[in-house]
């Protein structure tokens, strides 16, 4: 009876170490425009627990991680992103720090509220 118990202890452990990966990889879509904020998202992302790469493509916006998920997870890769002032696919950051970057890394930001000044007299609704 003892060796079945400690035997599906065993086993309980292992599935668990299998659900937390500690080599995941995760593309996020970071919005940016230079070098200059190429290093700062990826500092930004080093500066998360966890993350072991952080490379972010100037032309493709995508930020490869590899993250310990035993650590953390990629909402908390996200959430260091959006604090320095970059948006991300899932998460945006606060006016007040994006106005803050220097100009070259002013992004054109997405914006999904409806335009209230918009001329509509062009077309039917």
């Amino acid at each position: 009876m003892k060796k079945l118990i400690a035997f599906a202890l065993v086993a309980i452990v292992g599935i668990n170490a299998q659900a937390q990966n500690k080599n995941a990889k995760h593309d996020i879509q970071v919005n940016g425009n230079c070098g200059q904020c190429k290093e700062r998202i990826e500092k930004a992302a080093y500066g998360v627990k966890g993350v072991k790469v952080a490379t972010w493509d100037v032309d493709t916006h995508n930020l490869h991680i590899v993250l310990n998920e035993t650590k953390n997870n990629v909402d908390a890769v996200e959430d260091a992103i959006v604090a320095v002032g970059h948006d991300t696919q899932n998460k945006k950051a606060d006016d007040k720090v994006y106005e803050k970057l220097h100009s070259c890394c002013l992004y054109d930001r997405d914006t999904d509220a409806v335009d209230t000044e918009q001329d509509h007299s062009t077309h039917q609704h």
